[in-house]
């Protein structure tokens, strides 16, 4: 079972750590929530570091 990540972009650009789930759909809600409420970019990471989705705010 994959592991995704979900991480945000702080003011320089970087990316920081914010939580990780089992559930794709899940950490899709989670971080496009997040997104919309703090107004920052977010994106899902799988285990071997690919992309798979940039949520913009």
């Amino acid at each position: 079972m994959t592991r995704i990540t979900i991480q945000w972009q702080d003011q320089f650009g970087r990316w920081q750590h914010y939580t990780s789930s089992h559930h794709e759909a899940s950490a899709f809600r989670t971080a496009q929530q997040r997104a919309r409420s703090t107004g920052k970019r977010h994106r899902l990471v799988d285990d071997d570091g690919r992309v798979l989705d940039i949520l913009e705010p």
